[in-house]
């Protein structure tokens, strides 16, 4: 059984390139860009950086060792994510274990696709073999097709609302109109939310992410090799994959395996979680993440989502920078945007939608959609340590 992360290592730096729903920008230069903002963001020097990974859909053929040549770097660590928006926090872990048994120092972590709409759909259609053989020759729908199959199924069998889960969009959307990197910052109500064009029966439009292009980026060494008011402690991290096997439109991820785990090794309870940056492709897994991670139980997260507000500064802030429903989503980058924004509020950097006191935060990735269910679940808590 994997053993703790060190708290001596964690998160000194992070970056974000510019979101754009088209662009003539190679994703080199994107990944560049969030790369620079996160040395900038650590103090620390080009030089320092002897380990890189990256999760990317589009970028192969190139991957880690590749990049590393076009960004001039030598490392001795190389890691491609394989996870899809679990990769990124799973690259994260496998940083800290690398640091660990001493086969690099200081890892650059990073995440990003440039890609629009036509091409989202494009990717999917040829996502792995399972998908191209089967499903995309019936008419699986892509990712919509197949959570609408699921949020339909949660709605029936625990009686979760569409009024309930349209609370999370209007809440991160309340948050993304203080983000100017979001796209969508337009006011949402729920009831425009209620009323939006049907995409695939229940999924609404604005159940849906926007595909863009753009990058995210961290960087992971010893704590001590920076200031203190830059320093993000790794308190507990799992991944798991394939979880449920063999089940079509689960109703649960792989947070059920080591939820309590998670918990336990972090030395801290869902109370003292300042915000949740969960994985957002659609509310409707947000809700399952909820549940599966403990925030409320199996069944009952209908209610919870009922009396809570979810913007930066409501009773449960949740993707405090308007998440990927409102910001977009650059592919793999979306696994990557709610760490991020964990290390920009736990380092009080947020500005306008910073969440007030926030010292403790959870993070949560979901990525791979496989043949009728998501394959990849991954969690961290972190914490401010000054």
């Amino acid at each position: 059984m994997p053993t703790a992360p060190s708290r001596e290592i964690g998160i000194v730096g992070f970056g974000q390139s510019v979101y754009r729903k088209k662009t003539d920008r190679t994703l080199i230069s994107l990944l560049a860009d969030s790369a620079r903002a996160a040395l900038k963001s650590s103090g620390l020097k080009k030089s320092d950086i002897d380990g890189i990974s990256v999760c990317s859909f589009v970028l192969p053929p190139d991957n880690a060792v590749t990049l590393a040549e076009q960004f001039g770097l030598p490392v001795s660590w190389a890691y491609y994510g394989t996870a899809g928006g679990a990769g990124p926090i799973a690259a994260v872990l496998n940083a800290v274990r690398a640091i660990e048994a001493g086969h690099a120092t200081t890892v650059l972590c990073l995440a990003g696709d440039n890609y629009d709409i036509e091409g989202h759909y494009k990717l999917m259609d040829q996502f792995h073999v399972a998908l191209r053989n089967y499903a995309t020759p019936n008419g699986f729908g892509g990712a919509n097709g197949l959570f609408g199959i699921v949020q339909r199924k949660h709605m029936e069998t625990y009686g979760t609302t569409r009024e309930q889960l349209g609370r999370i969009s209007v809440g991160q959307r309340r948050s993304a109109q203080r983000n100017v990197n979001a796209l969508l910052r337009g006011p949402l109500t729920l009831d425009d939310y209620m009323t939006a064009r049907v995409i695939a029966d229940p999924i609404r439009l604005y159940d849906c992410v926007l595909p863009c292009s753009g990058a995210e980026a961290v960087i992971v060494t010893a704590l001590d090799r920076v200031e203190p008011h830059r320093r993000v402690a790794i308190l507990s991290g799992y991944e798991q994959h394939n979880h449920p096997v063999d089940e079509i439109a689960p109703l649960s991820g792989g947070w059920e395996c080591f939820q309590k785990k998670l918990f336990h090794d972090a030395g801290r309870d869902h109370s003292q979680m300042d915000f949740v940056q969960a994985y957002d492709d659609y509310p409707i897994m947000v809700a399952i993440q909820l549940e599966d991670l403990g925030f409320c139980s199996k069944g009952e997260v209908g209610p919870f989502l009922a009396e809570h507000e979810f913007s930066f500064d409501g009773s449960f802030p949740l993707n405090t920078n308007g998440g990927q429903l409102s910001c977009g989503q650059a592919g793999a980058a979306g696994g990557m945007i709610g760490l991020v924004e964990a290390v920009r509020q736990l380092r009080h950097e947020a500005g306008d939608f910073q969440v007030s006191k926030a010292r403790c935060g959870l993070v949560s990735g979901y990525g791979m959609v496989g043949f009728g269910h998501g394959l990849s679940s991954s969690s961290i808590i972190l914490e401010k340590t000054q």
